[in-house]
């Protein structure tokens, strides 16, 4: 593969129908060899969770699909991912827009009209890698100075964290860290989820993952962080899948294969 072809964004496909799935996943490999397709997803769950898993860079979403359809796919991942919605209807294209789609392509998708799409996509990636490299001498000159405050600042211990402020409504709630269930990655914000209901942060959960305790916060899912004294069981779907059912909450959680660990028998 030569450096002009090398690919340099990932893609996520998410098509429920067999046929027009592998027709688009050939078309995307004919007509955008920069794009390298991550992921594949047959409904709108497994499409979320492939999409936490691997945060491409462009999802081609269908939006008649089992589970979550796609427009509520793309509203949790607005403006994380360029989005291209692909289907049979022309009537949720105004909605589309409003998911800030970059595209809205009806089937069947001829080779001719995806490619405008994705030389679209092409031509913002370039742009922007552009910009990155105008901007690096002065993010250069940044780092320096930013690890010399970060290397003072890893002295100091900081104080275990017990409540989290979150929004609900016009309200801010300060919840206790005991009365949390689980938190989710939505959107922008992190969810948390009591016995009481659900709030907001906008502390994403990477950085929640760093401030609480692993012993007692278990991570299931790149999405997802649970207290364990909340879970009720881990339920077996198959060999590699398993769902946790929660003491106060009726909601389950999936746990993903890389924490599958977590609920192995002790030897």
């Amino acid at each position: 593969m030569t450096e002009a072809t090398k690919p340099n964004f990932t893609i996520l496909v998410a098509e429920d129908e067999d046929m027009m799935r592998e027709r688009l996943i050939a078309q995307l490999t004919q007509c955008c060899p920069q794009g390298k397709i991550v992921a594949i997803a047959e409904n709108g769950n497994d499409a979320w969770d492939l999409w936490l898993e691997h945060e491409p860079d462009v999802v081609f979403l269908d939006i008649q699909m089992p589970g979550m359809n796609g427009l509520a796919v793309a509203e949790r991942i607005r403006g994380r991912s360029q989005i291209v919605f692909v289907t049979a209807y022309d009537q949720h294209a105004v909605q589309a827009f409003e998911h800030a789609a970059l595209d809205y392509l009806l089937k069947p998708v001829t080779l001719e009209r995806l490619a405008q799409t994705t030389k679209r996509i092409v031509e913002r990636f370039e742009s922007s890698s552009a910009e990155a490299t105008k901007s690096g001498d002065q993010v250069q000159r940044q780092t320096s100075a930013l690890n010399s405050i970060a290397e003072a600042n890893a002295t100091e211990k900081k104080p275990a964290t017990k409540w989290l402020r979150a929004s609900v409504g016009k309200q801010i709630r300060l919840i206790h860290l005991n009365d949390i269930l689980f938190l989710q990655s939505d959107t922008k914000y992190t969810r948390v989820v009591t016995k009481e209901g659900e709030a907001y942060i906008r502390t994403p959960l990477k950085d929640l993952v760093e401030m609480l305790d692993a012993e007692t916060f278990w991570q299931i899912h790149r999405g997802t962080i649970v207290n364990a004294h909340a879970i009720e069981a881990a339920e077996r779907i198959d060999s590699e899948r398993l769902l946790v059912c929660l003491k106060d909450c009726a909601e389950k959680l999936t746990v993903s294969r890389s924490f599958a660990y977590l609920f192995r028998e002790s030897q």
